[in-house]
């Protein structure tokens, strides 16, 4: 496959991951104005922090003025998953300096999942690239139609605050599809009540910390449990 065959396979295996970046975007958009902020806000949010969910955090916690350290720690515990896709993120097949940084810049979720059902002997630097620039061309883009809608708009739409809650909700429900993501989902739910009783007031970073803490004990618990023995034959 030439390189413009490549670039065209990239952006193809983007066309799934739109499908729910865009309306997604679009819910971003809708969001900023209704929360009172200026509407460049949206594609400034979608350019400096290319990070969907967290985004949609941010224009809460910016509407409600929160204390820049605060946001700060919402970004490094949210993000902080990034930090393990890195470690099977195929960046090694980008050589050139500034299309590495872009690529480390736009390691989205989806991105990773899409690539990583990828075989290995079809991925390359240019269908990586053409995969993220599309995935951020489809988030920036919902964002502005967003904003476009909210201008024309004679009401609020109401309940676009829910849309994190729903997104992160049909996650969950994914995961409890699966018998060995249940513990985790558990440990999540722990974490959110631990947190609402002891400290109501930062529910949101202690049941974040809190849900880390229990992944790494049950991460170290499982790596010291022995392999059990295979029956003799």
């Amino acid at each position: 496959m030439d390189r413009r065959g490549r670039i065209a396979a990239g952006v193809r295996d983007s066309f799934s991951a739109g499908l729910g970046i865009f309306p997604l975007g679009i819910a971003l958009g809708l969001l900023v104005l209704q929360a009172g902020l200026p509407w460049w806000l949206t594609p400034a949010l979608s350019l400096s922090a290319f990070a969907g969910s967290l985004e949609l955090l941010l224009v809460g916690m910016t509407a409600s003025v929160t204390p820049l350290a605060a946001i700060a720690l919402t970004v490094l515990v949210v993000n902080f998953r990034h930090v393990f896709y890195a470690f099977s993120f195929p960046l090694h097949l980008v050589r050139h300096p500034v299309a590495k940084a872009y690529a480390v810049y736009a390691m989205i979720d989806e991105a990773y999942a899409v690539n990583a059902s990828l075989p290995e002997r079809e991925r390359s630097a240019e269908r990586l690239l053409a995969l993220q620039i599309a995935c951020e061309i489809y988030w920036v883009g919902g964002g502005l139609v967003g904003v476009a809608l909210g201008a024309v708009l004679p009401a609020p739409v109401k309940g676009l605050e829910f849309a994190l809650c729903a997104l992160f909700t049909v996650l969950t429900l994914d995961a409890f599809r699966s018998r060995r993501e249940i513990p985790s989902v558990l440990l999540a739910g722990a974490s959110v009540t631990v947190a609402l009783v002891l400290a109501p007031g930062l529910a949101l970073f202690a049941a974040l910390l809190l849900f880390v803490a229990l992944l790494l004990a049950r991460h170290a618990l499982t790596a010291r449990r022995p392999a059990p023995e295979t029956a003799d034959a």
